[in-house]
């Protein structure tokens, strides 16, 4: 398998991890059960590639580089949040420590429009007074049986993402000091600058090793 470039490659291996049944890249009993059942063909094998590519990934980068993919192409929820907490501690800020903390958040997860609806919650209507009490409180129960599950559809909607409450995107959270609008965004500017400036040395070096490797395309150079 021929990935078209450094990205492709990266995205892929890092999804593996997620697509994976076992939970990760356990490559090795699939190529052990391929010698007893014939060569592995097909999205398998492209699966056994995408496996490689990220343990060959994870063992040569170096932990910064490697957190700083993991934050800002997994999909692994796990690996996402361990890698952005990560970032966090070595990331260059001008900022305060919670501020650095919520902006390097944000830029890992960014709000997407959309991705959760909230749900419409059912109301127990009003009764007359001679209404027997059974009846009120069988009538509260099923609005409440009815509200739990609207809940419950809206939150499976957005459940194989990260979804953040809005209020996590507003930098006026971010920070106790009352600084001016214009900090806030020169802060979190310099923050997401040294952020994508990791990035783009992680995927320089990762597209050496990717290159040695054999496994990128002629347009990827």
């Amino acid at each position: 398998m021929i990935y078209r470039n450094v990205i492709s490659a990266v995205v892929r291996a890092l999804a593996a991890e997620t697509i994976n049944s076992a939970g990760g890249c356990d490559f090795e009993p699939k190529v052990q059960a391929s010698k007893l059942k014939g060569e592995i063909t097909g999205k398998d094998a492209a699966l056994l590639i995408d496996c490689m590519v990220h343990k060959v990934l994870h063992a040569q980068l170096s932990p910064r580089h490697w957190n700083a993919l993991t934050a800002k192409f997994s999909t692994h929820n796990g690996r996402k949040i361990e890698a952005t907490g990560r970032l966090v501690a070595i990331v260059t800020s001008p900022a305060p420590a919670l501020f650095t903390r919520k902006a390097v958040t944000a830029w890992a997860i960014p709000q997407i429009k959309g991705v959760r609806k909230e749900p419409v919650k059912a109301r127990t209507p009003e009764f007359d007074e001679g209404v027997p009490s059974w009846r009120v409180e069988a009538a509260k129960a099923a609005i409440r049986r009815a509200n739990a599950k609207e809940e419950q559809k809206a939150g499976s909607r957005s459940s194989d993402m990260i979804v953040l409450a809005d209020s996590n995107y507003d930098m006026n959270t971010w920070d106790n000091q009352g600084m001016s609008e214009r900090t806030y965004q020169l802060w979190n500017k310099a923050i997401k600058k040294a952020l994508e400036s990791l990035v783009d040395d992680a995927l320089v070096e990762a597209q050496l090793l990717l290159e040695a490797a054999g496994v990128l395309g002629e347009q990827a150079a």
